[in-house]
């Protein structure tokens, strides 16, 4: 019994199997892209921060910035009031 039903679906197992080989490829290529393209949006977002090229930043880990330590180094940063660029220009 379980010969013959191995020999009816036989036919249509193969080209199954390589269907859903080639879907999961398919599927893992796709992840990997998003992946990649929402590490290359997340990292240009992390470059528009100034808190680097401001006058008030410290560098120093226990307060970065005496005007806005809640906000610096972090998102909220991009459009802080109070950057002030070291080369005299405004952002």
């Amino acid at each position: 019994m379980l010969y013959f039903l191995l020999k009816t679906i036989q036919p249509v197992l193969v080209p199954l199997c390589f269907v859903c080989a080639w879907g999961l490829v398919f599927m893992v290529c796709l992840s990997i892209g998003r992946a990649i393209g929402d590490s290359v949006r997340r990292a240009q977002r992390m470059h528009q921060i100034p808190c680097a090229n401001c006058v008030f930043f410290t560098g120093d880990y226990h307060l970065k910035c005496p005007v806005q330590p809640t906000i610096a180094l972090s998102e909220s940063a991009i459009d802080c009031p109070d950057y002030r660029s070291q080369s005299g220009t405004y952002g």
